[in-house]
């Protein structure tokens, strides 16, 4: 296996790129202005492309529409790149801005929930790529492996259900951390995936986009991080937003880089928890 970090640099992917156990996936798509297109003008050579916004990497159920898919999906997904066990993913995004970052984020996510363990994200995506001359390919790229299947072995410990969520709201066993803007924390304003504005109540507000430099175009350093998520209680988190999208950004740095114990993605978000009347809404200022 090659031996690295969650996110990785553009020199260290550069100096690994002939490795056969590499397999880098660039999942453009058009929310970040990339997709197939972009690709195929240029690309981390070798890379495979997957659109993270076409392809399936989230499923929709009622109101829901940031699930993580089923095995058998995850299974058929991964497998069409290439991918198998002892592979080291790394995923290459557009690297244009805080949600691009968080699509990585969420791939990243289903791979260790799919039971892949060696995956990192280049840091500053595409675009530190291509920004600072690396070589790069133009093309088709690989061609998907159609009948080939990943074995997938769910492991839920780094993902949280309604219940559970339902169940931290009660009893506070678990910080439910409200990772968008003020404005949707605060019910002023509401995701079009949500039926009603606000927030689980309870929660702890921290903007995921903070974490973001947006004149770097990449995290902030791990220190500016560290001071910036010692605000979250030492205790389980439970990360979310409208559909498991920008959480996945708080949660990679709370689990993945600052290694906090218990950290876990609601994939339902608010648009799955405010489907049913029955479970309450906060709104208003915390």
């Amino acid at each position: 296996m090659v031996e690295s970090s969650p996110l990785v640099s553009t020199q260290w992917l550069s100096a690994h790129l002939a490795d056969p156990r590499l397999r880098v996936i660039d999942i453009r798509s058009a929310v970040d202005g990339g997709a197939r297109a972009a690709f195929e003008q240029a690309h981390v050579p070798g890379a495979v492309h997957t659109d993270y916004a076409k392809d399936g990497w989230r499923a929709t159920k009622g109101m829901a529409t940031g699930l993580l898919p089923d095995a058998a999906t995850l299974a058929r997904l991964i497998g069409r790149l290439g991918v198998a066990p002892a592979h080291h993913v790394v995923i290459v995004s557009a690297g244009t801005s805080a949600g691009d970052f968080s699509a990585a984020a969420r791939v990243y996510w289903t791979f260790k929930t799919a039971g892949h363990r060696a995956v990192s994200i280049l840091d500053g995506g595409m675009a530190a790529w291509a920004g600072e001359g690396l070589a790069v390919e133009p093309g088709e790229g690989a061609p998907p492996a159609e009948s080939a299947s990943y074995p997938v072995a769910l492991d839920p410990t780094w993902r949280c259900d309604c219940a559970a969520v339902a169940r931290a709201a009660a009893d506070g066993n678990a910080v439910l951390l409200d990772t968008r803007s003020v404005a949707y924390f605060e019910g002023r304003e509401k995701s079009p995936q949500a039926l009603r504005a606000g927030r689980v109540p309870g929660s702890l507000h921290l903007d995921h986009a903070a974490a973001f430099d947006k004149a770097a175009l990449r995290l902030k350093p791990l220190a500016d991080l560290a001071r910036m998520f010692a605000t979250v209680p030492d205790r389980p988190v439970m990360s979310y937003c409208n559909t498991g999208h920008q959480a996945a950004t708080s949660w990679f740095i709370l689990s993945e880089l600052l290694h906090r114990p218990g950290t876990m993605l609601y994939d339902g978000s608010m648009s799955e928890w405010t489907e049913d009347p029955v479970r309450a809404v906060a709104t208003g200022p915390a």
